[in-house]
């Protein structure tokens, strides 16, 4: 792909409509047929349906048929429709154009075909609107869409959203819908850093947003599969796999300022939270859980190797004292960021007293279960020595925590 350097030559027949809050641009290649359906069909839906001025914008991108002849008799028929012809081919470049020389504080984008249910125009637009969100997008991937469409489009979507996942870390959940908004303010500052010009614009855009720090809205669709979509699936795909690999070296490198993007339009931080919820606490249960994790199964692989010989209750006190002290030696050092040796005593005394809770709790859950069954099956006994284990662990973090964050801080 080539890196946009700006718009190229346009054309332009614009018929504004004055204060116009939505700006939907329809972007085209060769759509003669489709085209002036689907802008009375648009236009008509909100006409009705939107309660603030709008425009719609047909950006055509090097049509060679009659598309822009179509475009210019609806712009002449319609209030509020406007055309913007460019020379070179590529949705993304003429996204790029049409949004950059539109006024309209909020901007949108929909495929000709329209296989997304107008209805959700609004939904999408209004978090923009109101200064909620600064992005949205149209999700085919969410439980409560209604999606109508081949199982290979279905399989290679789903391949495609997980691949962003994992190689790109995106959250958005459907980053090739093409129903989506933005705010004006943000596209000014995101759009000179997007380099694709073509079907990997919405994800290079997407990606970008997020990074920055920018809130992005999702609305479920029902969405409709075009029978007659002219997209070349193979070449789509190879060209998104470049522009993921691009995008992924300049995100390693450091090559897109995304401090300074997260510092023009990113979201304020929020305020202190109160002091029953402090700072870092989602992040320390993480941790906590994923190392009680693994104490709780090294737990049970000692009990279960030295139950044999020692019997229950000696195997569980050797087993659990042997994690515990590996699980205080770990919380220290991953959950709550504590190095070196200062208060290394006190905080092992107080995993010790963590110890006797804990032992006290799975020894008398032993107890209980051979009072009630005098040989019980080895899976019951198990079940009943992992939910005493739960409840010590939420006792253990409480100590440790009481121990080593404030004293940390």
């Amino acid at each position: 792909m080539t890196a946009l350097s700006g718009p190229r030559a346009a054309v332009q027949t614009r018929s504004t409509t004055a204060g116009a809050v939505l700006d939907v641009v329809i972007p085209v290649y060769n759509e003669e047929t489709d085209l002036g359906p689907c802008v009375r069909r648009l236009h008509a839906h909100l006409s009705e349906h939107f309660p603030y001025p709008f425009q719609i914008t047909v950006a055509d991108n090097a049509s060679v048929d009659g598309t822009l002849a179509v475009a210019q008799a609806l712009a002449a028929e319609l209030p509020g429709v406007g055309v913007r012809h460019l020379d070179a081919k590529g949705r993304g470049r003429a996204l790029s154009a049409a949004w950059s020389a539109s006024s309209a504080p909020v901007l949108a984008y929909m495929d000709v075909d329209l296989s997304t249910d107008l209805a959700a125009l609004l939904p999408l637009v209004a978090p923009l609107i109101s200064g909620h969100s600064d992005l949205a997008i149209g999700t085919r991937l969410a439980r409560t869409s209604r999606v109508v469409r081949g199982a290979k489009r279905e399989v290679i979507s789903r391949a495609y959203n997980l691949l962003l996942r994992g190689a790109l870390a995106a959250r958005f959940s459907d980053a090739q819908c093409g129903f989506k908004a933005i705010r004006a303010d943000v596209a000014a500052g995101l759009l000179p850093h997007v380099r694709d010009t073509g079907w990997f614009f919405d994800t290079e855009l997407l990606v970008l947003a997020q990074r920055a720090g920018l809130r992005i809205h999702e609305v479920p669709v029902d969405w409709v599969d075009d029978p007659d979509s002219r997209v070349d699936i193979v070449a789509t795909a190879l060209a998104d796999l470049r522009g993921m690999g691009r995008l992924g070296r300049a995100l390693v490198t450091g090559a897109l300022p995304l401090a300074e993007l997260r510092a023009q339009l990113g979201r304020a931080p929020l305020a202190a939270p109160p002091a029953q919820v402090p700072v870092g606490l989602p992040r320390q249960l993480t941790r906590f859980a994923a190392v009680g994790v693994a104490s709780t199964l090294a737990y049970l692989v000692l009990f279960v190797a030295t139950r044999g010989a020692l019997g229950a209750q000696p195997a569980n006190l050797l087993a659990l004292l042997v994690t515990a002290v590996a699980n205080t030696a770990a919380n220290r050092r991953l959950t709550f960021g504590i190095t070196g040796s200062r208060h290394a005593g006190r905080h092992h005394a107080q995993g010790l007293l963590a110890f006797a809770l804990g032992l006290a709790l799975t020894s008398g859950a032993l107890a209980v279960l051979h009072a009630l069954v005098a040989v019980p099956a080895r899976p019951v006994e198990l079940a009943v020595l992992v939910a005493a284990n739960l409840a010590a662990t939420v006792l253990r973090f409480v100590l440790l925590r009481l121990g080593m964050h404030h004293r940390r801080g």
